[in-house]
């Protein structure tokens, strides 16, 4: 589904992003752990094309997507519900989820289908659709910018900290989401500072340290490995 290779990002003259190669095969979970500042966030903001690399080559679906604009990566079957949430704050809920579904040139008939899917998924959202986005609650805007993102009807979601600032038991609420979408059928691709949750739910895991990766593999077993336990889990 997707496949980075030797990606180069700099801010400026800091080098952000030193040389990564990883891949994500269509219908898997896998997560991006480390520290704050490791880089997470910026990999994810290469892949949506916020952030263009240096060096190296991004594969969408076996297309080098070097020279697609950044628009054309939902088009392409992208879709990134990024850090911080983002949703259109003065907008309306129900137009903030008309705004995913910005690209698509289907019947009304299917974008009802696909409304009434996203409800279903977040009855909260289904009770405020007429609401101000800006006046949700931290988890019920984190459900709405997962929402906004899942109307593009996406083959492969980034996800950036959706569960940052949420009360823990609105993070289980989140990460029993992303295992129902992703067994929906949708191949996700997680950064989460919950590491320990984050390689619970995700089949593999790399593992960050200032912009290089230094560990891969099945995310239940980093989950055991002592050293991660010591550096990310707090074991």
């Amino acid at each position: 589904m997707l496949k980075v290779q030797n990606i180069d990002v700099y801010y400026g003259k800091i080098h952000a992003i030193k040389d990564i190669s990883f891949e994500v095969k269509k219908g898997e979970v896998v997560t991006l752990i480390g520290a704050n500042g490791a880089g997470k966030t910026t990999i994810l903001k290469t892949l949506s094309k916020v952030l263009k690399p240096s060096s190296g080559s991004i594969f969408l679906k076996g297309e080098d997507i070097k020279n697609v604009a950044p628009h054309k990566m939902i088009e392409m079957g992208m879709a990134h519900a990024p850090e911080g949430r983002r949703i259109f704050a003065q907008m309306t809920v129900l137009e903030n989820l008309e705004m995913g579904a910005f690209i698509r040139k289907e019947n009304k008939s299917e974008f009802d289908k696909d409304m009434e899917s996203i409800f279903a998924r977040f009855p909260r959202l289904k009770e405020r659709r007429k609401q101000i986005a800006g006046t949700l609650s931290g988890g019920e805007q984190q459900m709405l910018a997962i929402g906004r993102a899942l109307m593009s009807r996406p083959e492969i979601l980034l996800m950036d900290e959706p569960s940052m600032g949420l009360a823990p038991i609105l993070v289980d609420e989140i990460f029993k989401i992303i295992e129902d979408i992703n067994k929906a059928g949708t191949t996700i691709l997680l950064v989460e500072q919950n590491a320990n949750r984050a390689l619970q739910i995700a089949n593999r895991a790399y593992v960050l340290e200032t912009g290089k990766i230094v560990a891969d593999g099945d995310a239940k077993e980093l989950l055991n490995k002592d050293e991660i336990k010591k550096a990310y889990l707090g074991g």
